[in-house]
């Protein structure tokens, strides 16, 4: 059985977008890419309706361009218990309103025990400050959490192995 990635919709948004002239980004599309096409088959990848949400919002080009990524990819069901854990995540840990849907794609990979996470968004998922609170908060509803990781991190993971 191979490990089972949650993908969060930075990531889908990084494969999808036109490449970007700041560094930073441009690099992490290359490195999301590079992973998508040369490494994601090692893994069992999976989504959420949130992820689908996310992808279909805004222009929609854009928006097609998005959903052709997530062909194929199993749906999590978003249980009570999930709900449930992202209510407690939105108590517990220092995340703004309006990065509520981010507490939900967390519980979602939590209730289903999807063993990564994978995000560019360092500011309220894979952000150093916020992971040992969102660790706790999930053991103590019972979960263990997705190791929360960007594709680079990945990346990293295929090489140490």
């Amino acid at each position: 059985m191979q490990p089972s990635i949650y993908l969060e919709t930075s990531v889908i948004g990084c494969l999808a977008m036109r490449l970007s002239g700041v560094l930073r980004i441009a690099a992490n599309q290359q490195t999301t890419r590079d992973w998508w096409d040369n490494h994601r088959q090692r893994y069992d990848l999976f989504v959420s309706r949130y992820v689908v949400d996310e992808c279909s919002d805004g222009d929609p080009v854009a928006a097609q361009e998005r959903l052709v990524f997530l062909e194929g990819i199993p749906l999590l069901e978003v249980s009570d218990a999930a709900v449930t854990l992202a209510e407690a995540l939105l108590k517990n840990v220092p995340l703004p309103p309006k990065a509520a849907i981010d507490a939900y794609h967390i519980s979602v990979a939590a209730v289903h025990g999807v063993e990564y996470l994978t995000t560019w968004n360092c500011r309220h998922i894979a952000n150093p400050a916020l992971r040992a609170r969102i660790e706790f908060v999930c053991r103590e509803m019972g979960y263990e959490p997705p190791v929360i990781c960007t594709p680079q991190e990945l990346l990293e993971i295929n090489d140490a192995t």
